[in-house]
């Protein structure tokens, strides 16, 4: 009998997904509402898979993930939450957990998604791996325009002070520059970001992250 402890700060969610998992012919859950009282049942149990919520007051999921992986490294554990994972992807990566799933999610993927735990998978729903991998081509393509825009110091000066919503006349006096000469850089940095308006430029260069540090 493959062994599961859900952790939940939610009672009814907890009792309610452990009514569900029951329902399988070789599956046994047992619930905790707190960390605290998860790690004093790990003392004298052992179980093959356990699900933690993500959100709790005295820890968070990632969080007793960690203070159980010290206590068995060979844990395996699903982070079970109702709020998008991929804000928080560094924090699951680091916490040791071996998959996520949604609240949100059917029976047939909750159940799919433990027998996965057990064998090392994960169970990824395409919609993170779409943001996952648009995420990564859009700032690909950011660090590829930002490198073939060469700009010397005095127009990214320039650039800041568009960006700050300042017109030519203050940009001049804040740079000690002739009107004419700043017109002749304003020319020159639209031709290097490819763009006519001063609008266009500054939506341009946040867009690339241009003046990033």
């Amino acid at each position: 009998m493959i062994q599961i402890l859900l952790v939940d700060d939610h009672p009814l969610v907890g009792e309610g997904t452990k009514l569900i998992i029951n329902h399988e012919f070789d599956m046994e859950a047992h619930f905790e509402s707190s960390g605290l009282k998860a790690l004093e049942r790990l003392k004298t149990q052992s179980f093959d898979v356990m699900l933690f919520d993500l959100h709790m007051p005295e820890q968070d999921g990632f969080e007793l993930t960690k203070k159980v992986l010290e206590i068995d490294p060979n844990a395996k554990i699903l982070i079970f939450t109702e709020y998008e994972m991929f804000p928080n992807l560094d924090l699951f990566m680091e916490s040791g957990a071996v998959g996520f799933i949604s609240k949100a999610a059917t029976k047939d993927q909750l159940i799919r998604a433990i027998r996965c735990a057990l064998n090392q998978e994960i169970v990824i729903p395409i919609s993170f791996l779409q943001e996952i991998y648009h995420r990564t081509v859009h700032s690909s393509q950011r660090e590829i325009a930002k490198e073939s825009i060469s700009l010397s110091e005095k127009e990214k000066k320039i650039i800041q002070e568009l960006v700050k919503g300042k017109t030519n006349k203050e940009i001049s006096q804040e740079l000690f520059m002739g009107q004419r000469s700043l017109e002749y850089s304003l020319t020159s940095i639209f031709h290097k970001l490819g763009v006519q308006t001063r609008i266009e430029a500054v939506v341009k260069v946040k867009e690339i992250g241009l003046l990033d540090h």
